[in-house]
């Protein structure tokens, strides 16, 4: 039996907290069933998982970053234009393109905010994983 394989973007950008979705993903589905891709920043993640897809390898793939407020421009533009390609690249290609882009309300690079962010990433990359294997079932009843 062939086991499906997932990729695995993640934002080079907040990489000490980003990194964890894949820890938690890799909870769920095994890290030999996923190859992983860096990208540098959140921007740069729908490209790359609609590049991903085109290549018909991945039966999911799930992309992670930390879209924080900088205080120069409109984090919240960028977090949904992230989203909003995400899922255009998986309703263009067909392959499911998991999300795990969080845009904080309030995040200080300071050691409380990243260990809270860096242990709710493992969760989400937890979530990622459920959601990608529950919609690999859901497809396969069709």
């Amino acid at each position: 039996m062939t086991h499906p394989r997932f990729a695995f973007v993640k934002a080079a950008w907040h990489a000490e907290i980003v990194d964890q979705a894949y820890a938690g993903f890799c909870e769920l589905i095994d890290a030999e069933h996923v190859d992983v891709f860096d990208v540098p920043g959140a921007f740069e993640m729908p490209l790359m998982a609609r590049d991903l897809a085109a290549t018909g390898k991945y039966a999911a793939i799930a992309c992670a970053a930390l879209v924080v407020d900088g205080g120069i421009y409109r984090h919240d533009f960028v977090a949904q234009a992230v989203v909003d390609g995400l899922m255009r690249a998986g309703l263009d290609t067909g392959v499911p393109v998991l999300s795990v882009s969080l845009t904080p309300h309030h995040f200080q690079p300071t050691e409380h905010h990243i260990g809270i962010y860096r242990d709710h990433f493992v969760e989400k990359g937890r979530e990622a994983a459920q959601a990608a294997l529950g919609i690999l079932k859901a497809r396969e009843a069709l």
